[in-house]
């Protein structure tokens, strides 16, 4: 867990920007940078890496396809990355375990703090993640690493 701590902390000193990378169809990656932090799972309680993805947002089918994905954040020559699959869960992905552990709205806004956001406005909040059809994206951790010295 020394390396999640180390993930954690290099969010928190940059708006928790990091790199997402999926794959693609033709099994190429595509990498973008998002906006993550680090949360419990709502249904087990476990430590997973969470993010929030427009609807249409070419990661989303790919991760509806092949659930597999690398998150890596970096600050100077520091840095940790995870791997994981994806679960989502959102107004196009149900999943009646997250449904139940407070529903689509309270998760989203859960992540959207722990990736350093802050809003003066939920109401408006909420409307714009459904307006957009956004997703919440859970990635259990199977892997994570950092550089030597960091953990």
């Amino acid at each position: 867990m020394a390396v999640i701590e180390t993930f954690r902390s290099l969010l928190a000193s940059d708006t928790g920007l990091a790199t997402v990378t999926t794959l693609r169809a033709d099994g190429g990656p595509l990498s973008s940078v998002i906006n993550t932090g680090v949360i419990s799972h709502p249904a087990s309680g476990e430590t997973v890496v969470a993010f929030v993805a427009r609807g249409d947002a070419a990661r989303l089918g790919h991760l509806r396809r092949d659930p597999r994905i690398n998150v890596l954040v970096r600050r100077e020559w520091q840095w940790a990355a995870i791997e994981g699959i994806a679960h989502l869960f959102g107004p196009d992905d149900a999943d009646p375990a997250l449904e139940a552990g407070g529903g689509y709205q309270a998760l989203a806004r859960e992540i959207f703090r722990a990736a350093g956001g802050h809003h003066d406005n939920w109401d408006e909040y909420d409307r714009v993640m459904l307006d957009e059809r956004r997703c919440c994206v859970l990635i259990d951790i199977h892997r994570a690493y950092s550089n030597p010295g960091s953990a």
